[in-house]
């Protein structure tokens, strides 16, 4: 490792830390020319696989793209950075684990709806509206009830519709 300051060759580590989640590791380096002392952080590198798009581009992973999805479903929602960066994180390894190559931009999109399933079914619903293209409230109606369906009562989530709740029809007069 070059010293930054004045390029010498040799430095030494005084001291390294993992990070919390075991993925960096934070290093204490001295220069043993000038006695100039930095730090510098090592990171795993993975190639993650290419992602091909629904019109047949492809285009490299980028993990901030996925999160800033995450954000878009959870916005204003009562969901935690650390759930939320968990669940960016199972995505992540989701798709490090399925050793592709190349890997469909719908089935990386099945895994964030699978994530936001469990996290929030209202920022699922909002991210499968948006990922599967509703076209009116019929289809947002189909899916709360297949969510409602599938999912057990007691899931720490408030229900999506109210038994108070009146179906709206369309062909009835007000």
């Amino acid at each position: 490792m070059h010293c930054p300051f004045c390029q010498h060759t040799d430095t030494r580590v005084i001291d390294s830390r993992v990070s919390e989640d075991g993925t960096t590791i934070r290093r204490r380096r001295e220069c043993e020319a000038c006695g100039e002392r930095f730090s510098t952080l090592e990171n795993i590198e993975i190639k993650l696989p290419t992602v091909i798009k629904s019109d047949g581009r492809r285009d490299s992973f980028d993990a901030r793209k996925l999160r800033l999805g995450f954000d878009r479903a959870l916005q204003k929602r009562p969901v935690s950075e650390e759930q939320i960066e968990s669940s960016v994180r199972a995505v992540v390894h989701q798709i490090r684990m399925s050793g592709e190559r190349e890997l469909a931009s719908r089935r990386i999109g099945e895994f964030v709806m699978s994530e936001l399933r469990k996290l929030d079914h209202v920022g699922y619903v909002r991210f499968a509206s948006v990922y599967r293209s509703f076209e009116d409230v019929a289809d947002f109606r189909e899916e709360i009830e297949k969510l409602e369906r599938d999912l057990p009562t007691a899931s720490g989530q408030l229900p999506l519709l109210g038994a108070d709740v009146v179906p709206i029809d369309k062909h009835k007069k007000r």
